[in-house]
C-alpha cells in the first residue's frame, strides 16, 4: 500500500482490508494526492471499473471524518436515479462504521427518508438535477442551514452533462448555492469518456473559485473482445459456430471457443440478425444495446418470440427511461445477482457506470453514434478481472438490382468500424460540445431564481442570471428580448413598483414538477399526416428536417407549437430510428474515417464472415463508382449525389448552403439521410460547375450563418423553446446547431479533386 493509504480514516482501511485489497490502483492514489495535498478541484478520468468511485470518495470521507461538517458535507450530483441508487447502496456499506450519514433524494425516494435528511442535514446528499432544481426553488431560504458547510461537490458522468441544457443546469445550480452560503467548495467530476480533457476541466471549473486538476490513468490498455457480424434481413441463415469465436485482442489472438447448438434441421427463424443475437446471448448473463426505445421494446419481444419457439425459459428484462421504477428497478438487481443468467434489453439508460456485476458479453444491435458511448458500453462487461467482450450486429434490407448508389453502402458497418479504429489507433474520443446560447435554460432558470427570490427589479435580475456560468455568452439586449416576451405571455409579471414577479402563466408552469426538469417530457409532439396520426415523438425537428417513425420516414411541413402537432409528407428512403437532438450527432472524425475504411485494404480481425463479405462489397462499389475520388458524383440524367464525410452539424450548415446558391443550376428535390449523403436533380452545369461556384461563392461572401436561416424558420429542439422570441432561436440554432469552419475546408477540398 501507498503512503496515501495511511491517511485514509480507519473505517475506510478496514473496509480495504476487509475486501482483500492488496493495493491502491494508481488512479486511486493521484487523485488522493490532489484532495489531501490540494485545495483544487479534480477531474478524475479512467476506464469503467477502474475504481474511480472510490478514488473520490475515500479522501473526501477521510477528510469530513477530521473535522465533522456541521451541514450536508458532499453533494453527489447524477444525472439517473439509478445511479444514485446504487452508489447509494454502495456507500451505506462503506460508511457502515464511520458514523457518517448518507442520504439519496429523487422522485422515486419516499418523503420519510427526505424528511430526515432535512432535519438532519449531515454527511452525503446524493441527489438529481431536477430534486436540486426543487430544492433550490422551494427552499431557498433553508439552503444555508442544509449547505452552508458544504465542502464538496462530486458530479458522476460528466461526459453526459457536458454542453447540455442538463449539465449547464447543474452549474446553474451549484452557482447559486455558493451565493447563498457565502463560500465556494471542491468540485469532483467523474467520468471514464473525456474526449477533451481541458475542455472538459474548463466546464467543471466554470464559476469556480478553485483551479481544476485532472487526473487520467496511465496504466496498460485493457484487451478487448470484439466482434462484428452483418445480415440481410430474412435471407442469411445463421452460421454454424459460436458467435464469438473471433475476437479483436491488442494483445494477441485468442483461443476458439466451443462451438455451441444450433436450431435442428428444418428449423425457419423469425429473423436471421434477431436469431443471431439470441445465440450470442444464450446460457449467458448479457446486456443487449439499442439505439432507441422502439429498437429496445421490438428487440426484447422478438428475443421471447424465439425463446417461446425454442421452448427455452423466458430470461429477458428490458431498461429504458420510460418504463416505471419498480421495472428497471427489476432489471437492476437481476442484473447484480451473479447467479441468474439474465439478458437485458437497455438504452443508453444502462451505458453509465452502475455497477451491475459480472456481464459475460455486451451486445450492440447497430453502430452506436460515438467512441465515447462505443467505450461506456464496453465497460460494461469485463469486470472481475475478465477482458471488455462485445459483439455488434447489423440488419438491413438486402439491397435490389435498382438501389441507388448512396443506399448501397452499410452505413452502420462502416460507422462501427470507423469508432473502432479511431480509438485503436488514437485513442479518439469525442470532445465536449458547448453551448454559447441556451436560451431554453435562461428560460427556467429566470423563473426559478424569481420563485425562489421573489420580487426583483429587472436590473438585479438580469445580474443575478446573467451572472450564471452557462449565459456567459448571452447579451443584456437578448435576455431584455427575452423578458419582454416572458411579460407579454404572463411569464412574468411588472408590480406597481416595476419589479418582477412570476405571472399567471409562469405560476401555473413552476407548479408541476415537470418544470424541474430541462429535458423535455416524453412522447409531446403528435405526429399527423393530413388527417392521420402517426404517432408521438419528443422533439419536434425544424421545418424540413426528417425523422423515422412507424417505419416510414417523414419530413416537417409545419409545426402547431401550441397545440404540440407536427404535420409532415412522407418522403423515399430510410433513416434510423432516432430522436432528433443531441443524442443522435455524429462527429465528423467518425465520416472521415468511414471514407478511410471504404478506400483502404486492411482486413479488420473483429469483422466475422458476413461483416467481410458485406465490406469487402461495399468497397468495390466505392472504388468503381468514383465516390472516393470526387465527393460530388453523377447518378445518371439530372441526378447526383454528394459524400461530403461531414459530422452532422457541418453536413447540416452544407446543405443550407447548397440550397442557397442552388438556383442558378436548377437544384431541387434534395434527398438525404442523417449525415451520411445527399442527393438532388440539377438541371443545368455539372459538378465541377456547382463546386467552383460555391467556392467562389465563399471567396466573394464568406459562409455567414444568418444568410442559411430564414425568418420565418423558428428550430425548436429544446424543452422551454416554444416560449422563446423567435429571432432568439434563430440565434441558437446558429450559434449552436451549424459549423461553418469545416465545411468551407470541405469545400475547397472538392475543388481540388477536380
Amino acid at each position: 500500500m501507498s503512503d496515501v493509504f495511511s491517511r485514509f480514516a480507519p473505517f475506510l482501511q478496514d473496509y480495504i482490508y476487509a475486501h482483500g485489497w492488496q493495493t491502491l490502483r494508481e488512479v486511486q492514489v493521484r487523485a488522493a494526492e490532489v484532495l489531501f495535498e490540494s485545495d483544487d478541484n479534480l477531474l478524475l478520468t479512467s476506464a469503467t471499473a477502474s475504481g474511480k468511485t472510490e478514488a473520490a470518495f475515500f479522501p473526501i470521507l477521510s477528510l469530513l471524518s477530521q473535522e465533522e461538517p456541521a451541514t450536508f458535507g458532499v453533494l453527489y450530483v447524477a444525472p439517473l436515479k439509478s445511479l444514485i441508487n446504487d452508489q447509494f447502496g454502495r456507500m451505506e456499506e462503506v460508511l457502515d462504521l464511520s458514523g457518517i450519514p448518507v442520504f439519496h433524494w429523487h422522485g422515486d425516494v419516499a418523503m420519510s427518508h427526505k424528511n430526515k435528511a432535512l432535519k438532519q442535514p449531515r454527511g452525503i446528499l446524493q441527489i438529481t438535477p431536477e430534486s436540486l432544481e426543487s430544492m433550490l426553488m422551494n427552499r431557498a431560504n433553508d439552503i444555508p442551514r442544509l449547505f452552508g458547510d458544504l465542502r464538496f461537490v462530486i458530479l458522476d458522468e460528466v461526459h453526459t452533462l457536458t454542453g447540455t441544457d442538463r449539465g449547464n443546469q447543474i452549474l446553474c445550480q451549484l452557482s447559486r448555492i455558493m451565493r447563498l452560503i457565502g463560500h465556494d467548495f471542491r468540485r469532483v467530476g467523474l467520468s471514464a469518456t473525456v474526449g477533451d480533457a481541458a475542455k472538459a476541466a474548463a466546464w467543471l471549473g466554470a464559476g469556480s473559485l478553485h483551479e481544476t486538476q485532472v487526473v487520467g490513468s496511465t496504466e496498460a490498455r485493457t484487451s478487448w473482445r470484439l466482434g462484428m457480424e452483418h445480415f440481410y434481413i430474412q435471407t442469411d441463415a445463421p452460421d454454424q459456430t459460436d458467435p464469438m469465436q473471433r475476437f479483436l485482442t491488442e494483445d494477441s489472438p485468442s483461443e476458439e471457443p466451443p462451438v455451441e447448438a444450433v436450431p435442428g434441421e428444418g428449423y425457419v427463424p423469425l429473423d436471421p440478425g434477431f436469431e443471431y443475437v439470441y445465440d450470442c446471448a444464450r446460457d449467458k448473463k448479457c446486456l443487449v444495446f439499442s439505439n432507441s426505445r422502439e429498437e429496445t421494446e421490438y428487440l426484447t419481444a422478438t428475443l421471447r418470440q424465439i425463446a417461446e419457439r425454442r421452448g427455452d425459459p423466458d430470461v429477458f428484462q428490458i431498461h429504458h427511461g420510460n418504463l416505471s421504477a419498480s421495472i428497471r428497478e427489476e432489471a437492476e438487481l437481476k442484473l447484480k445477482d451473479d447467479e441468474l443468467r439474465t439478458v437485458t434489453c437497455a438504452t443508453v439508460t444502462l451505458e453509465l457506470g452502475i455497477d451491475i456485476g459480472r456481464l459475460e458479453r455486451i451486445l450492440q444491435v447497430d453502430a452506436p453514434h460515438s467512441v465515447a458511448s462505443l467505450l461506456q458500453r464496453l465497460g460494461r462487461s469485463g469486470r472481475r478481472g475478465e477482458p471488455p467482450e462485445m459483439m455488434m450486429v447489423f440488419r438491413e434490407e438486402n439491397p435490389l438490382p435498382n438501389t441507388p448508389l448512396p443506399q448501397l453502402m452499410p452505413w452502420g458497418l462502416l460507422r462501427a468500424i470507423a469508432i473502432v479504429q479511431l480509438y485503436l489507433e488514437e485513442r479518439f474520443i469525442e470532445p465536449p460540445n458547448v453551448k454559447h446560447l441556451p436560451f431554453s435554460l435562461l428560460f427556467q432558470q429566470t423563473l426559478s431564481v424569481l420563485a425562489s427570490s421573489g420580487e426583483l427589479t429587472p436590473k438585479a435580475l438580469a445580474e443575478r442570471v446573467l451572472a450564471l456560468p452557462p449565459f456567459a455568452h448571452v447579451s443584456a439586449e437578448d435576455y431584455k428580448t427575452l423578458l419582454i416576451s416572458m411579460l407579454k405571455q404572463d411569464f412574468l409579471e411588472r408590480t406597481e413598483e416595476k419589479g418582477l414577479i412570476v405571472g399567471l402563466k409562469g405560476e401555473r408552469l413552476i407548479n408541476s414538477f415537470k418544470f424541474y426538469a430541462v429535458f423535455k417530457d416524453s412522447e409531446d409532439y403528435t405526429v399527423r399526416r393530413g388527417s392521420d396520426e402517426i404517432g408521438t415523438i419528443t422533439t419536434p425537428p425544424p421545418v424540413g428536417d426528417r425523422f423515422a417513425l412507424a417505419g416510414r420516414v417523414w419530413e416537417v411541413e409545419e409545426l402547431d407549437v401550441p397545440r404540440k402537432l407536427i404535420y409532415v409528407k412522407e418522403v423515399k428512403g430510410k433513416m434510423e430510428i432516432s430522436w432528433p437532438g443531441d443524442f443522435g450527432e455524429i462527429h465528423t472524425r467518425i465520416l472521415e474515417r468511414m471514407k478511410q475504411v471504404l478506400s483502404e485494404d486492411t482486413v479488420y480481425p473483429y469483422l466475422k464472415k458476413n461483416a467481410r463479405k458485406r465490406l469487402e462489397v461495399a468497397r468495390r462499389v466505392a472504388r468503381n463508382t468514383g465516390m472516393l475520388e470526387q465527393s460530388l458524383v453523377s447518378l445518371g440524367g439530372y441526378s447526383w449525389c454528394l459524400f461530403p464525410w461531414l459530422g452532422t452539424r457541418s453536413f447540416r450548415t452544407l446543405r443550407k448552403f447548397i440550397a442557397r446558391h442552388g438556383a442558378r443550376f436548377k437544384i431541387s428535390g434534395m434527398e438525404y439521410e442523417g449525415c451520411y449523403f445527399m442527393t438532388f436533380k440539377m438541371e443545368q452545369g455539372n459538378g465541377y460547375e456547382l463546386i467552383t461556384y460555391l467556392n467562389d461563392c465563399l471567396r466573394a461572401e464568406g459562409l455567414k450563418k444568418e444568410t442559411l436561416v430564414s425568418p420565418a424558420d423558428c428550430p425548436v429542439f429544446e424543452k422551454y423553446d416554444d416560449f422563446i422570441p423567435s429571432e432568439l432561436l434563430r440565434k441558437s440554432y446558429m450559434a449552436d446547431r451549424l459549423r461553418s469552419d469545416e465545411v468551407i475546408q470541405r469545400l475547397r477540398e472538392m475543388q481540388a479533386e477536380y
